[in-house]
């Protein structure tokens, strides 16, 4: 049975519009896949290296303060800035490892401060510690937190299509994780910060919860704090 004209036209029409749909589509999944790709080089390529350029102080804030409110805003629009519990089946073995790494992390950092700067040993903790207590609920606040919600939660929402190879993508989120303290310009500060961004990250990509992965991002820094690591890391001291 042959169509008629008009059936004929009819059916090019749809074959047309089908078309144009499929190009439509790839057309806009190559824009977002572009504007994605911009936005990660200039939030987290661009403005920390800008960083290490004398320029004024002032412009550098409102850098800052503008990016974070642009982060904010996306994350505000996908319902992700919400306070969520993670499921109670993540708890168990979330406390099983962070107890093991913390335990490495302990021995490790101990043994490091004892060795290069033993006056340093838990110093703080014992000779202020009115000041250890304000720097562990400030840095766990101020500090653990707005990192977490930038480079985990917007990170992953954003970027994590566009890089399939999980372990690729938990590398690249440590050294951009480790490129945002390139300011203190400190080698120290960059390994810890690049070997800490690879156990958040993976904790995060098990997870997906800002709750548990600001909870391990706060044990691990309030200890090197605390064993008197703090003045390496960009801390106040106890002099």
């Amino acid at each position: 049975m042959s169509l008629s004209p008009r059936g004929f036209s009819f059916v090019k029409k749809i074959k047309l519009l089908e078309f144009y749909s499929e190009i439509s589509q790839k057309l806009n999944l190559m824009y977002s896949v572009l504007y994605r790709s911009t936005e990660l080089f200039l939030l987290f390529v661009l403005l920390p290296i800008s960083f290490l350029i004398d320029y004024p102080i002032l412009i550098k804030v409102i850098l800052i303060v503008i990016g974070f409110i642009y982060i904010l805003v996306l994350l505000k629009r996908q319902g992700l800035l919400k306070l969520r519990l993670p499921d109670k089946t993540y708890w168990k073995p979330f406390w099983q490892e962070t107890i093991i790494k913390l335990a490495i992390v302990m021995v490790v950092t101990g043994l490091y401060v004892f060795f290069i700067a033993p006056d340093k040993l838990f110093s703080v903790l014992l000779k202020k510690p009115e000041l250890w207590l304000i720097i562990l609920f400030i840095y766990t606040f101020l500090s653990v937190w707005p990192q977490e919600i930038i480079y985990r939660t917007f990170f992953y929402d954003r970027y994590e299509k566009l890089i399939k190879n999980k372990w690729l993508f938990i590398f690249i989120n440590a050294v951009l994780f480790s490129l945002a303290h390139l300011f203190l310009k400190s080698f120290l500060v960059q390994l810890l910060t690049f070997v800490g961004g690879l156990l958040f990250a993976y904790t995060f990509s098990k997870t997906k919860s800002t709750t548990l992965v600001s909870i391990e991002h706060a044990i691990y820094g309030n200890w090197l704090f605390t064993v008197g690591m703090g003045e390496m890391l960009a801390f106040p001291g106890v002099d």
